[in-house]
């Protein structure tokens, strides 16, 4: 198995299946700039289902995270990617 490290997600959606996108932030100091430079490395195709499931067990992951260690914040400003 190979590890990798990823602080960067988007999702791909389509009727038959999700896509998954992972990449790492290449950008060092923001600035107060909102765009940022993004290598995207693993792409994971999910089906609905799967998906689902993913979805309720990383929920349930983070419930239990921010339970033990504080609630995450995300901040107000969403970054575009490019």
């Amino acid at each position: 198995m190979e590890t990798s490290y990823c602080n960067v997600v988007n999702v791909i959606s389509s009727r038959e299946e999700l896509t998954v996108l992972f990449g790492t932030n290449k950008t060092w100091f923001l600035d107060e700039e909102i765009e940022f430079a993004v290598e995207l490395s693993h792409r994971i195709l999910l089906n609905p289902y799967a998906a689902k499931r993913f979805s309720l067990l990383l929920s349930s992951v983070l419930s239990e995270y921010e339970s033990r260690y504080g609630p995450l914040g995300l901040g107000e400003k969403t970054p575009t990617v490019h």
